[in-house]
């Protein structure tokens, strides 16, 4: 570096001063990066560091534990989930009985409402049809719904809901849907 001051102070010429500089900028930037390259290396590269018995003992023991808790979460989940389908199986089961109820009981008028039944409404519907004194005669049986028709020809030529959905451009659901509630 001295060697390069003493030639830019005794350098008359300008352009010399300047491209002795210059070839100082880029060796120092050459070391500097040389440098950096070696200090940068793939950590996966480096041996690991052996442990100590202890300390192997220690991990074993803190992944056992880990893999207890594990279990143990998934068992909980497991037991609430079995608990929240024997209670869905509960509900559709009263579900069924009250529909058999109200079929039996010649409300087809309810049956056929737009709005839902929901589980407040469904005391005051059975108990309504407890009270009832003999189940009413039969209604006369109103004509299928005209949007209806042809959902119900299909299925009368044996074909199934997926078939009848696709050649009716209709969703599944609500071809299965009208095949359920329709008139005997």
């Amino acid at each position: 570096m001295s060697f390069l001051l003493a030639t830019i102070q005794f350098s008359k010429d300008d352009s010399t001063q300047w491209m002795a500089l210059a070839v100082g900028v880029v060796a120092t930037l050459y070391l500097v990066m040389r440098g950096r390259s070696k200090t940068k290396k793939d950590p996966l590269s480096r041996k690991p560091v052996p442990f100590g018995v202890a300390q192997q003992r220690q991990i074993e023991r803190d992944i056992s534990g880990l893999m207890v808790e594990m279990l143990q979460t998934a068992q909980q989940m497991t037991a609430q989930l079995d608990t929240r389908a024997a209670r869905l199986e509960v509900l559709l089961k009263e579900a069924d009985v009250k529909l058999a109820a109200l079929k039996n009981a010649g409300a087809p008028a309810l049956l056929k409402t737009s709005s839902p039944v929901t589980l407040s409404d469904t005391p005051a519907i059975s108990q309504a049809t407890s009270d009832a004194p003999a189940p009413a005669p039969e209604p006369p049986e109103t004509p299928p719904d005209p949007r209806h028709r042809d959902i119900y020809a299909l299925a009368d030529q044996g074909r199934s809901t997926g078939e009848i959905a696709r050649h009716l451009n209709r969703p599944n659901g609500e071809v299965e849907l009208i095949l359920a509630l329709r008139p005997q």
